[in-house]
């Protein structure tokens, strides 16, 4: 690609505060860098419960994140929450999806997508999980990854209720969290929080677990 072609336009929605600077670090970590707006989206309470999530990642948050792109120029936008849409389940990752390309007529896509489409895109075909959820709300996230005949041969969870107290944690304890859930029969390992700070480590969390850490 020439270096004087443009990078993509990117547009994240991203709930309250946390690790929202890791959107920008990966934008350059592409070639052409990417150009990234983060918008962040109001909630009622963070927490990891199904009710607090389901709030979170509704049509009508989405639609108030939304409306501070509607005069950007963007080329795609993805709502960052991974567990505020795969609790909703595959029907409401697909409202979420058609509540967004409807408003800003550009493609979109949720986080819990990305993580089903890197896994397909990596041909792996059983991971493990270490998710910082509680174990109830986990288990949603192999559930959905179930519908894409993706195995889950082991999972873990730390039981953080709050995305703020997520983004807290520090290289050491995250590389830990990769060592401690490795596992022999996974072809990759899944962290799927996006209050959890990764991006400037994804180099040496790969090296600790062997494989792709996503």
């Amino acid at each position: 690609m020439d270096k004087n072609t443009p990078g993509p336009r990117l547009a994240f929605l991203y709930p309250g505060h946390a690790a929202e600077d890791d959107y920008p670090r990966l934008a350059g970590m592409i070639s052409p860098p990417a150009e990234v707006r983060v918008v962040h989206t109001a909630f009622d309470v963070d927490a990891h419960t199904v009710d607090a999530l389901t709030e979170m990642g509704s049509p009508a948050r989405l639609t108030e994140g939304a409306a501070h792109l509607e005069s950007a120029d963007m080329e795609a936008v993805l709502w960052t929450s991974t567990s505020a849409s795969f609790v909703r389940g595959i029907d409401g990752i697909g409202e979420q999806i058609e509540t967004l390309e409807n408003l800003l007529h550009i493609p979109a896509s949720t986080t819990a997508m990305a993580f089903a489409r890197a896994v397909t895109a990596i041909n792996a075909r059983r991971v493990a999980i270490a998710a910082t959820y509680p174990r109830d709300i986990a288990l949603l996230f192999k559930t959905f990854l179930e519908h894409f005949d993706i195995e889950v041969v082991h999972i873990n969870c730390r039981g953080i209720i709050t995305a703020a107290e997520v983004g807290t944690l520090e290289k050491e304890a995250v590389l830990r969290f990769v060592t401690d859930n490795d596992h022999p029969d996974a072809d990759a390992l899944l962290i799927p929080d996006t209050a959890l700070h990764s991006a400037a480590w994804l180099e040496d969390l790969e090296a600790a677990a062997g494989k792709p850490v996503l």
